[in-house]
């Protein structure tokens, strides 16, 4: 099985941030934030606008963008962009994480 371009997984997704960012420092001396991000919009599917509700871990891995992630208040908007992937490899195939590469602070309104 071959790998798929880098194109072929990637995520923006706006939202609030939910709770405290947590931190720690991984094993390999890796600065790893973590906050939940709640998205809430009306989209149209089918020729109608559907109402979308949602929440999804965001891992921040490394400076600076761990840093970024630590200056969060909970309710902040924020815009993440990034790429998905399994929760780890312990937990089930279903649950999903995003890996952020940008996280910059937004207008929801």
């Amino acid at each position: 099985m071959s790998l798929a371009p880098l194109a072929d997984n990637c995520l923006t997704i706006a939202g609030r941030v939910i709770g405290p960012c947590e931190t720690r420092t991984s094993p390999a001396g890796i600065a790893i934030s973590r906050f939940l991000l709640e998205h809430h919009s009306s989209q149209m599917e089918a020729d109608g606008a559907r109402e979308v509700y949602c929440r999804i871990s965001v891992l921040a891995c490394g400076e600076p963008i761990a840093a970024t992630a630590r200056k969060l208040s909970p309710e902040t908007p924020v815009r993440v962009s990034g790429f998905i992937a399994r929760a780890n490899n312990r937990e089930g195939a279903y649950r999903l994480v995003l890996h952020a590469a940008r996280i910059d602070l937004c207008d929801l309104e």
